[in-house]
C-alpha cells in the first residue's frame, strides 16, 4: 500500500515491544530497513529479529544514548529517513500528595528529554539530506488527561504534542514533515502493568467500539504518516487512534 517506503531507513525507539514493535514490523513488511531501539525486549525480540530488522539495546535515558542511537543506525545504514520516537512510559501510578523531584525527573526524562535530543540529533542528519520525518509518539492522556495517579505522564505528553508541532514548523523549510500518533488505550503490556482487569473492563465500556484498541491497529498511522505519497501534505497534526473513546 505505501510503495515509497521501500528501502527507506526508519529508526523505532521502543521498537520491540507493544506499539513500537507492531510499528517496526508494518514497516519491515512495507520493505523497510529498521532499527528498532530496546531496553526490555521480552519474548516479542525474537520476532522482530526474525523479519529482519536491526535491534540495539540501549537505555534511551543513559548520558550519551540518544547519540549512541543515531550513530548506530548511521554506521549501520548511512542515512535516517524516518525517526519514530515512541518509547515512553508511565513508570508508575503515583498521587499528587506523593510526587518527588525523583519521581518527576524520571518520567520527564523517558518521555520528554531523550526524545527531545533523538529528535534533534535526527533532525541535524535529516537537514543535510535535505529530507526526512519524525513521528513522535503522545497519548490520549495529553488531551484527556490520565486516570488517577497519572498527571506527570500526561503533562508529559502534552508536552511531546506541543512540541511536535514547533518542530514542524522550524523544519518544514528543510523539507521534514513532523507528526504524532496519539493511541488511546491500547492492550499491551502497559495496561497489564499499570491498570487491573476491572480497569480495563471499564474503560473498555466508555469506547463507542466497547474495546480497547490493539498495537497493530496503530501501525497504519506511522506507515500513512511515514509515506511521502501519501502524507506529503501533512505535518504538525496529532493522529488520533482510539476507536472512538476521544472525539475531536
Amino acid at each position: 500500500m505505501f510503495a515509497d517506503l521501500k528501502d527507506k531507513v526508519v529508526v523505532v525507539t521502543g521498537g520491540v515491544t507493544g506499539i513500537g514493535g507492531a510499528a517496526s514490523l508494518g514497516f519491515a513488511k512495507a520493505g523497510s530497513r529498521v532499527l528498532a531501539q530496546y531496553l526490555g525486549g521480552g519474548p516479542e525480540l525474537k520476532t522482530v529479529e526474525a523479519a529482519g530488522i536491526t535491534t540495539l539495546k540501549l537505555d534511551l535515558t543513559g548520558q550519551g544514548a540518544p547519540q549512541a542511537l543515531i550513530n548506530a543506525a548511521m554506521k549501520r545504514f548511512g542515512r535516517i529517513d524516518v525517526m519514530v520516537n515512541n518509547a515512553g512510559s508511565l513508570v508508575a501510578r503515583t498521587p499528587l500528595s506523593q510526587l518527588t523531584d525523583e519521581f518527576i525527573d524520571k518520567v520527564f526524562d523517558l518521555n520528554c528529554r531523550q526524545l527531545i535530543h533523538c529528535c534533534r540529533l535526527a533532525a541535524d542528519i535529516m537537514v543535510k539530506q535535505r529530507s526526512g520525518n519524525i513521528i513522535n509518539v503522545t497519548s490520549i492522556a495529553a488531551r484527556n488527561g490520565a486516570s488517577p495517579g497519572g498527571s506527570v505522564y500526561a503533562g508529559a505528553k502534552g508536552f511531546v504534542s506541543s512540541f511536535t508541532k514547533s518542530l514542524a514548523r522550524e523544519l518544514v523549510g528543510h523539507n521534514i514533515r513532523v507528526n504524532c500518533v496519539s493511541p488511546g488505550t491500547i492492550y499491551t503490556a502497559f495496561h497489564d502493568r499499570f491498570s487491573t482487569a476491572e480497569k480495563r473492563e471499564a474503560t473498555a465500556k466508555t469506547i463507542p467500539m466497547q474495546r480497547l484498541g490493539t498495537a497493530d491497529e496503530c501501525t497504519g498511522a506511522f506507515l500513512y504518516l511515514a509515506s511521502d505519497d501519501a502524507a506529503r501534505y501533512v505535518t504538525g497534526q496529532v493522529i488520533e487512534v482510539n476507536g472512538g473513546q476521544l472525539m475531536v
